[in-house]
């Protein structure tokens, strides 16, 4: 009798890792042509067109910095191939808005912290899927002193921005957030 018993509880323990595989391979199955990054794998390259800064305040060189880091960001978070022409997916737009604000006030009226907001317009193509095109408005902004001169955070601050702004595109257009 110890024998059989002991033999069913084989029996049972095979079954249950059987069925984990299959519900396993089920969900697997479920997420069809997706990857784990959300990114739909039927696309298999990109094009980021340069980022022309359009903005009343004209600083050098931002344009170019946002155009490569969505390239990068892109490459370092999909598999997808980075290519200057017929991209199954596009990248294009502008800059439109880089902004320097107070944003609170001391005692004596005057600022005690200021914001650094950029705004970056972008449209996103998907030639596989045109139901996914995306025309959409990213912000993002930086708090800093107002004792510390904008040119001394510059760098600092375009960094903390574009790093929220690209992954907000990234989520927007390929993860679906």
């Amino acid at each position: 009798m110890r024998k059989k018993e002991l033999k069913n509880k084989k029996l049972i323990d095979k079954l249950k890792h059987i069925i984990l595989a299959l519900v396993g391979l089920v969900i697997l199955q479920g997420c069809g042509a997706y990857s784990f990054s959300g990114v739909n794998t039927t696309a298999t390259s990109f094009q980021v067109e340069f980022f022309q800064n359009q903005a009343s305040i004209i600083i050098p060189g931002i344009d170019q910095r946002f155009t490569n880091e969505l390239q990068d960001l892109i490459l370092n978070q999909t598999n997808l191939d980075l290519t200057t022409s017929n991209g199954d997916l596009v990248y294009e737009g502008e800059i439109v808005q880089y902004y320097v604000a107070p944003t609170n006030a001391t005692s004596s009226n005057t600022a005690a912290q200021n914001r650094l907001t950029i705004a970056v317009n972008v449209r996103f193509y998907d030639t596989k899927t045109p139901e996914e095109d995306l025309e959409q408005r990213f912000s993002f902004f930086f708090d800093y002193p107002a004792s510390q001169a904008e040119t001394a955070v510059r760098d600092e601050a375009i960094q903390v921005i574009y790093e929220r702004i690209t992954q907000d595109i990234l989520n927007a257009t390929l993860a679906k957030w």
